[in-house]
């Protein structure tokens, strides 16, 4: 099995599909009423749509889950966010974890929470795993 996708609702998908573009170098893979599929595998879809399909209501910023992105220069991608023509709601700006690894966290125009972070080598295990 393998994992395809991972959908987010949004309230606006113009304002998303500009907004992973603009940050996030995606693009347009599929747009069908509604449903837009991104590179990477992110679709979005529209929340009147997936509110419909669940009957139950959409709850922003429920920082139950994120998206994660790795960026090598996290320095020019932070200089990015703050250039960014509309306001990033941060979670924490740069900061570095014990491990080494720097991350900023923030939210989408929706409120879904990313983090982006510098890469981190994966342990030894899972390098012998992964070139098996």
């Amino acid at each position: 099995m393998k994992l395809k996708n991972i959908l987010i609702a949004v309230n606006d998908i113009k304002k998303s599909v500009s907004f992973y573009r603009d940050i996030f170098g995606l693009e347009v893979i599929l747009d069908q009423d509604g449903n837009v599929i991104l590179t990477e595998g992110l679709v979005l879809q529209d929340a009147k749509i997936w509110k419909n399909f669940l009957n139950r209501e959409i709850i922003p910023n429920s920082n139950s889950c994120e998206l994660y992105f790795e960026e090598k220069n996290i320095e020019a991608f932070a200089e990015k966010l703050e250039h960014y023509h509309e306001p990033i709601q941060y979670v924490s700006k740069r900061m570095t974890h014990s491990w080494g690894q720097t991350v900023i966290r923030f939210y989408d125009p929706d409120g879904h929470l990313i983090e982006v972070g510098t890469p981190v080598a994966p342990p030894e295990d899972m390098q012998q795993t992964q070139s098996a």
